[in-house]
């Protein structure tokens, strides 16, 4: 069995895999939904949009309820101390998801041109609203959530859901929105063909500059930001109590950057990738976009997980109640049986992820449309 030390940080590795996953792979179709009332000047061209993520929509959204149910087992504190804080965020979040499912099944049944135009918009705010809240709760990662654990490890937690609704959370909500945009807007640049994907390659463009924007300024601000250091903890390779450690206010949120020069490439890359996804996109080149697109926003995720690390869950009511990668997870046991699962079952799940875009690869166009009895 591996020792705990290593099972620990494998695990903050493998939960930031199933975020990135879920922001990569649903991120492009969540930007497509975004874009659908916008893009598609006609029926016709919104179905092609609705069908260019119609074949992989649900099973990317597993990504998420896999990294939750990780959370929930790797990380169990985290899971209480978050759902408890970001109940009503998640809320919000669960019923803007409610309506992609319902947005895609039901659209097409009626005709009606007012039918098919409600559901366009209810897709369209089913993905804008989940992007804008991810970012919004990333963003109150750096100013700390309210919550606090008593002596006997009871979580309290002050505050509610517009006390998320800050200048700088909301910015950071601003820089989600236009990644996911830009990933889903180079997506069909790739998927479509003639006038529609002449608009998505003028709107990934247009994305990609707003997203290195907005990122890089959002670094600007976050190094006016009080930050945490973790002073002093117990072993590493024990059992720790969240309570047992010492953790004191830094000038920023660096401190990591400093320490390991190295770790300027993510911040570079994710103001750089989404330029060149973009540009690439334009020019004729989809799957590089695509690939370049992705990247950049494993990069900005990264950039952001790798100036929080150690912490996962900062706390603005009490400092010595941050939760971190150290002392807030489950038994050696427990992530040592579950490290044995996600070996045995995350090759198989990614060898048929990459068959089924493999099989659902191509444009999507009108006569395909016409001749696909299972399309939307």
């Amino acid at each position: 069995m591996p020792d705990y030390e290593t099972l620990k940080l494998a695990w903050w590795a493998i939960i930031g895999v199933l975020l990135i996953g879920f922001a990569v792979l649903d991120g492009f179709d969540i930007g497509a939904a975004m874009l659908l009332p916008f893009i598609g000047r006609d029926d016709t061209e919104r179905r092609l949009v609705i069908n260019a993520v119609g074949p992989t929509w649900e099973g990317n959204q597993v990504w998420l309820v896999t990294a939750a149910a990780a959370l929930f087992a790797a990380w169990p504190l985290v899971y209480a101390a978050a759902f408890s804080v970001l109940y009503g965020a998640l809320m919000v979040v669960l019923f803007g998801l409610f309506l992609r499912p319902v947005g895609f099944d039901y659209r097409s049944k009626l005709p009606d041109p007012r039918w098919r135009n409600g559901w366009d918009w209810a897709l369209c705010a089913g993905s804008a609203v989940p992007a804008l809240l991810f970012g919004i709760v990333f963003g109150n990662l750096f100013l700390g959530l309210p919550f606090a654990f008593d002596a006997e490890m009871r979580v309290r937690y002050d505050g509610g859901f517009f006390d998320l609704l800050n200048p700088f959370s909301l910015y950071c909500g601003l820089v989600s929105v236009a990644m996911l945009v830009n990933h889903g807007a180079v997506f069909l640049a790739g998927k479509t063909r003639g006038e529609l994907q002449m608009r998505a390659g003028f709107i990934a463009l247009w994305s990609g500059f707003a997203t290195a924007a907005l990122f890089a300024s959002g670094a600007a601000w976050v190094a006016q930001l009080s930050g945490w250091h973790l002073a002093e903890i117990g072993a590493l390779g024990g059992a720790l109590s969240p309570l047992s450690k010492t953790v004191t206010s830094a000038p920023d949120w660096f401190g990591n950057f400093r320490a390991q020069p190295m770790l300027a490439a993510l911040p570079t890359a994710g103001v750089a990738l989404p330029l060149i996804a973009s540009l690439v996109a334009v020019k004729g080149w989809p799957r590089v976009g695509l690939i370049a697109s992705g990247a950049g926003v494993a990069a900005i995720i990264l950039t952001a997980a790798a100036a929080l690390f150690p912490f996962v869950l900062p706390s603005s009511l009490d400092a010595a109640s941050s939760l971190t990668l150290w002392d807030a997870t489950s038994s050696q046991k427990t992530l040592a049986i579950m490290l044995g699962l996600v070996a045995l079952f995350l090759p198989i799940i990614l060898a048929y992820t990459r068959w089924v875009y493999r099989v659902m690869r191509g444009p999507v166009t009108a006569e395909r449309l016409d001749t696909d009895t299972h399309s939307y």
